[in-house]
């Protein structure tokens, strides 16, 4: 019997063995990661959360605002000056134009350059390349048919901001006086500039959630808008209206560099005209020269001449180194003075104080000038108002120029009677003739509407200053060196000017001529100047262009406020006369 051997088999295993290592490592990275996970979230939601919330923010918030007009400037009687009316800016996205390619579709791209005035290339180079930019005026302040034309165009990268735009209805009449605002509607100029935080309002400003969508669903702060003020001036446009054509055909009728005229209320010292020539439009500016801008009225200064005679008589009534009655002799009619001359046109003999005003005699104001010390002279011009702001406020003021040095020759002091060796503005001599007007009673001047009255100072005596209007009426009726100066209907007073210009080394031959009056003389209520710079030709006498002005000026003004009427029959006709005459 054969024995066989029998392969042995393996036994099955009945226990779990080790882990393997393929296992154990896909396990230790899904636990790093998950512990990963968790330590970002907690870094991200615990730690630093601000990051995430500003990307949802960017995503969801958006800001709105709620524009606000600019107030607009009226004149006392409620006439628009300055207001703002609605228009669109237009701008691009310059990352949207560039991703949509908005240039590739040449009929809408050249019909947007046409309405902007650019070609096709300007307007793709002026939007750029750079798409990190979101924001590009292409024009501001357009009217809305442009805005509208735009809009149709449907130009992708293309929108349009609400913004406003400033017009003034009276134009170059309150140029100068108004001034005007920039593309930001911010004032750099006048009226506009000195009040310009005044006229400025806040805009709203409200915090909002959006969704996807775009639709509105919280929100999360609010801001109310604050409206700005309208601002109310002195100024009487029809006055100023008036003013400005009479000054402005002067200058054109006389061939002179430049003009400005005043007109102020003496009893509240509110300015009711103030104009210059040449002016401009502020509505548009294009190729204006920047010295156009300049408000001649309160900036330029000059040598007021003879308009300063009345303060130099004043002056001797004051201190007491002449009276009412008393009389100078001016013969031969000049004198020698420190070694100059001075003159007058004729030998007017012996004067009385109304006739050195008629006459308007250098020799007589000469003398009663150097009759007392010169510091009393100058204390009475600057309590006037000369070598000081008028209180006005405007920016760009010239306080002129008056000197209290203490030596003074006495051919100075001689000068400084008839208006030498010392500076005005038109608005400082106005402000003197008002104060005369109101019984010596100084007030400052104001730009603005005002319901209460400056108290004022008294710095002359009343006596004084009334008898010099009468001294002042003498000068424009026949006999006097201003007839031309009359108002039918009306008793008016005043005084011409006609000063050299001062050159390099002494004076040369241009002159300005120059008139201030008041009136009605027997109830004074306005007072005004005209100034008229290097007029050209044969006439250059105050009384000769001057003087017209002002009468036609103070005519007009006298019967738009209604004042009644106080020139006696006798003197209309002397008036009718004169007119005749000329």
């Amino acid at each position: 019997m054969s024995r066989s051997k029998k392969t042995p088999q393996a036994k099955a295993r009945t226990s779990p063995s080790v882990l393997s290592w393929r296992f154990a490592l896909v396990m230790v990275l899904l636990t790093s990661v998950f512990f990963a996970l968790v330590a970002r979230a907690a870094w991200l939601q615990v730690i630093e959360p601000d990051m995430l919330i500003s990307q949802g923010d960017m995503r969801s918030l958006r800001i709105e605002s709620d524009s606000v007009m600019r107030g607009m400037i009226i004149d006392r009687n409620g006439e628009e000056l300055a207001v703002s009316v609605p228009v669109e800016a237009i701008w691009a996205d310059p990352k949207i134009v560039i991703e949509k390619n908005s240039a590739a579709d040449e009929r809408r791209w050249h019909a947007l350059a046409e309405i902007l005035q650019l070609t096709p290339a300007e307007l793709l180079n002026k939007i750029g390349s750079n798409t990190q930019r979101r924001f590009v005026y292409l024009q501001r302040q357009v009217n809305p048919a442009v805005a509208g034309y735009v809009r149709q165009l449907k130009v992708p990268g293309i929108y349009f901001r609400e913004e406003s735009r400033r017009y003034y209805p009276a134009g170059e009449v309150t140029g100068q006086l108004i001034g005007f605002t920039n593309v930001d509607d911010v004032g750099v100029e006048g009226i506009e500039k000195r009040f310009n935080d005044y006229l400025t309002g806040t805009e709203g400003r409200k915090v909002i959630r959006k969704d996807a969508k775009g639709r509105e669903i919280e929100v999360i702060t609010r801001e109310r808008a604050e409206k700005a003020n309208n601002l109310q001036l002195s100024i009487d446009q029809r006055i100023q209206s008036v003013t400005y054509r009479e000054l402005k055909s002067a200058v054109l009728s006389y061939g002179a560099t430049s003009g400005s005229a005043m007109v102020v209320d003496v009893q509240t010292g509110e300015v009711l005209a103030m104009v210059n020539s040449p002016s401009f439009n502020p509505n548009n500016r294009r190729n204006v020269p920047a010295y156009l801008f300049r408000n001649r009225a309160i900036t330029d200064t000059f040598e007021p001449g003879s308009t300063m005679k009345p303060l130099a008589v004043l002056s001797a009534l004051e201190f007491g180194a002449t009276s009412l009655s008393s009389v100078v002799e001016t013969s031969p009619g000049y004198m020698r003075v420190g070694g100059s001359w001075v003159r007058d046109g004729v030998n007017n003999k012996t004067l009385d104080l109304t006739g050195i005003i008629r006459r308007s005699s250098n020799v007589g104001v000469s003398k009663l000038v150097l009759s007392m010390p010169v510091e009393h002279v100058l204390s009475v011009y600057a309590n006037m108002g000369l070598g000081i702001d008028t209180g006005l406020g405007l920016n760009g003021e010239s306080s002129g120029m008056l000197s209290h040095r203490s030596r003074w020759s006495d051919f100075e002091r001689a000068t400084l009677s008839f208006g030498y060796g010392l500076s005005v503005t038109a608005a400082q001599l106005v402000k003197t003739y008002a104060t005369m007007a109101n019984g010596g009673v100084s007030r400052p001047l104001s730009i603005l509407k005002t319901s209460e009255i400056h108290p004022g100072e008294q710095v002359l005596s009343r006596q004084n200053a009334l008898a010099m209007l009468e001294m002042m009426e003498a000068n424009v009726l026949p006999g006097g060196t201003a007839t031309r100066a009359q108002v039918r209907g009306y008793r008016v007073g005043g005084k011409t000017g006609t000063a050299r210009k001062a050159i390099a080394g002494g004076y040369g031959e241009d002159y300005v001529a120059s008139f201030a009056g008041v009136g009605p003389i027997s109830k004074p209520r306005l007072a005004c100047v005209v100034v008229i710079n290097e007029p050209a030709g044969d006439f250059y006498h105050g009384g000769e262009i001057a003087a017209p002005v002002f009468a036609k000026i103070m005519g007009a003004s006298m019967q738009l406020l209604n004042l009644a009427p106080d020139a006696s029959e006798q003197a209309q006709i002397s008036i009718a006369g004169g007119a005749n005459a000329g």
